[in-house]
């Protein structure tokens, strides 16, 4: 039932609700999903199996599967990575210059 392919809709966890494509078979009753989902290792008792079945290969990326789905891949924003600022020589310390004041006599 739970071929390569599969569209399942996910029942349990942070995911649940969400559709999901069985990319690989795990042994006992496990699969590798991937989709609206993150791609994890998931029990076949936390997946509702749908009649749809798409035609993907095994270890899909996370693009054929959404492209499968009919769904636009979502991709993140990566950071243009900047130069760190180069270590120069420090500059010599200065002295404060604050006003040294003169301490009074006090009268016995």
């Amino acid at each position: 039932m739970f071929k390569i392919g599969r569209v399942c809709i996910k029942l349990a966890g942070r995911d649940a609700g969400k559709k999901c494509v069985v990319v690989d078979v795990l042994e006992g009753k496990y699969v590798m999903i991937e989709g609206q989902t993150r791609r994890r290792k998931c029990n076949i008792l936390h997946l509702e199996p749908l009649e749809q079945v798409l035609d993907i290969e095994k270890n899909a990326s996370h693009d054929n599967v959404m492209k499968a789905l009919g769904f636009e891949p979502v991709h993140t924003k990566t950071k243009a990575k900047t130069q760190k600022p180069q270590k120069g020589k420090k500059a010599p310390k200065r002295e404060a210059k604050t006003p040294k004041v003169a301490k009074k006599k006090s009268k016995k």
